[in-house]
């Protein structure tokens, strides 16, 4: 089975708003891609204008009061798709303090790195003239997404260049997030199915570092591009 890689929109973020950015893709993905029936779980970011839709954890479901009929749905699908929902909060949150822990030096206050998205199936095969039994897993598609974390600190005051910049760092964050959002909707309404395979699946999340290139050019596009500076008149 061939694997399907899909290269999402590089993502630049203050530090701050991270763990809600990545939760948002992620949770995005693991939505869309869920094996079985799930419950669907509205989530407004409170760092950004966004709302995304996520798989409900029992958790949730007894939060928002998500009706009987759906719950028994949920309890009527495959003991493996239950564990997956069950466990896919705990995934994602794990796997971004472990992304955050990884991130690599590429400027002053810039750090880097990348994450991706696997889902996979286990497939039993034997060995050895069918003596020995061995199990793989066949990854079938991948999201990538890499992202880079901005530590310089933000103005504070309440002046009128402090409060312009401060927006324009916000703009520029949700507008990167909302491009990787309707990259997704894009791949996913208009990429096929084909290559998802018909039986119970799995995922994982794990970190890369990115390619020194790549890092390069991060740097070299933003020096580039840096907004003309503020002059307030006197």
């Amino acid at each position: 089975m061939n694997c399907k890689e899909h290269i999402l929109p590089e993502l630049e973020l203050a530090t701050g708003q991270v763990r809600e950015a990545l939760q948002c893709i992620l949770h995005t993905i693991l939505f869309i891609r869920s094996p079985g029936s799930v419950v669907p779980y509205d989530v407004e970011c409170d760092g950004f204008d966004l709302t995304y839709t996520r798989i409900a954890s029992d958790s949730n479901a007894s939060q928002h009061h998500i009706s009987p009929s759906n719950s028994h749905n949920i309890n009527q699908s495959t003991s493996f798709t239950s564990r997956m929902h069950s466990n896919v909060e705990k995934k994602v949150d794990d796997a971004i303090e472990s992304f955050l822990r990884s991130l690599s030096q590429i400027g002053p206050e810039l750090m880097s790195g990348r994450l991706i998205l696997s889902f996979f199936e286990r497939r039993a095969s034997k060995q050895l003239f069918g003596l020995v039994s061995h199990e793989e897993r066949v990854i079938w598609e991948q999201w990538i997404l890499r992202v880079v974390v901005n530590n310089t600190p933000r103005p504070i005051t309440n002046d009128s260049a402090a409060v312009i910049e401060r927006q324009r760092i916000q703009d520029t964050a949700e507008g990167m997030l909302r491009a990787v959002m309707q990259k997704i909707f894009e791949l996913t309404a208009g990429g096929g199915v084909e290559h998802v395979p018909p039986v119970i699946y799995e995922f994982e999340i794990r970190n890369s570092k990115c390619r020194p290139e790549d890092d390069r050019e991060t740097v070299y596009a933003r020096v580039a591009n840096m907004p003309t500076l503020i002059q307030l008149g006197n």
